[in-house]
């Protein structure tokens, strides 16, 4: 017995090397041949390579999965909020008055719908890429290292070009990480108002390392997304117009106050398309006292990226109500004295009148949000 399984093993040996692989060692068990054995033996390393690489298309396809199982669950999400604040605002009444506004609405609701189902969309395809990028490099360097590869020079190279990457190139990599935590938690989007500091405006792009805003002036901006510590959305949900309303110190500040809390309502109940105001409109109180007047504050509650147009409005109309009630609207004044001779037969000048009267015109909001 002994002798048998010493000529086993010397067997194997022969045929198998020092060390034999699990499939030499199978194919020689199995057969008994030594060419087999050997064949298998010398097979060993492109089988195994063959089965990392098979490995890591599988782990990458259940990667991959997952990732379409995240974003989706993103998407689902986002429209479900989305659908919780329509029906809110249904059920609060707030488009009763106009078919319009509510057909307005409704489109909005869906554009912002379907930028956050891009912008998580793209979102999963870079981690789907990122993912796929880490998966297979560990499986080929696995697979060389079945070759007999050494690879100890490679992975040092690597690590050393890593950390002067990571060196030279971290605020690229700050903005890219910034841009995809901005994308997963839906900050901002497309079409949206904000104010990142030191530029504010309409987003037109977002990128994974930049966003572009174009301002109130028509100037465009590229925000690195490393660079945003803040960032105020305007145009989220609903937005507030706020007014300071001066009046002259001898106004009756309770008259003056219902004439703005009338102005007020008007625009709520005349249901403008530019100046949406989703509540009756309050009026706060006496706010501060100026050098020459007193400031009474108004307060609307709107549709969000209308608060300007609906404060021009309101002004608009507070200028006429004032001149029909006689309530003045304060501004500096002070008495100059002048002395001039002239001529006893010098004509008296007129006022001259224009030709052309400017006619009304209508309240209109800055789309860049800054004023």
């Amino acid at each position: 017995m002994l002798v048998a399984l010493m000529q086993t093993t010397a067997g194997l040996t022969d045929a198998c090397g020092a060390e034999p692989g699990i499939l030499c060692k199978w194919v020689y068990d199995l057969t008994g041949n030594a060419g087999a054995a050997e064949f298998a033996q010398v097979a060993t390393k492109p089988v195994m390579a063959v089965v990392f690489l098979f490995a890591a298309w599988v782990l990458n396809r259940i990667v991959r999965r997952a990732i379409d199982g995240f974003v989706q669950r993103l998407v689902t999400d986002r429209e479900a909020r989305a659908s919780e604040r329509h029906e809110e605002e249904v059920e609060d009444g707030r488009f009763t008055q106009s078919l319009h506004r509510a057909m307005k609405k409704a489109r909005l609701i869906a554009d912002q719908a379907e930028r956050g189902k891009q912008r998580a969309q793209a979102l999963g395809t870079v981690l789907r890429s990122v993912a796929s990028l880490v998966i297979y490099t560990v499986a080929l360097m696995m697979a060389l290292a079945e070759f007999d590869v050494s690879l100890g020079p490679l992975i040092a190279s690597a690590g050393i070009a890593g950390v002067a990457l990571g060196f030279g190139a971290q605020t690229l990599v700050r903005d890219f990480l910034s841009g995809i935590f901005m994308l997963v938690e839906d900050q901002y989007g497309v079409g949206d108002i904000i104010d990142v500091g030191d530029a504010a405006g309409v987003v037109e792009e977002i990128r994974l390392r930049t966003t572009r805003l174009r301002d109130v002036n028509g100037t465009v901006w590229f925000v690195p997304n490393g660079e945003i510590r803040r960032v105020g959305n305007k145009s989220q949900q609903w937005a507030r117009a706020v007014l300071d309303v001066e009046v002259a110190y001898d106004t009756d500040i309770p008259f003056a106050v219902s004439v703005i809390k009338e102005v007020a309502d008007g625009v709520w109940q005349d249901d403008l398309d530019t100046a949406t105001v989703l509540e009756e409109p309050e009026i706060w109180g006496v706010e501060s006292f100026g050098a020459s007047s007193i400031a009474i504050r108004l307060v609307l509650k709107v549709e969000p990226g209308e608060q300007w147009a609906t404060a021009r409005e309101v002004r608009k109309r507070l200028k006429a109500a004032f001149d029909r009630q006689g309530i003045e609207i304060p501004f500096p004044q002070r008495t100059v004295w002048l002395h001039t001779s002239q001529p006893e037969d010098t004509p008296s000048r007129a006022p001259v009148q224009p030709e052309h009267p400017v006619e009304d015109f209508e309240s209109r909001g800055a789309p860049e949000g800054t004023g």
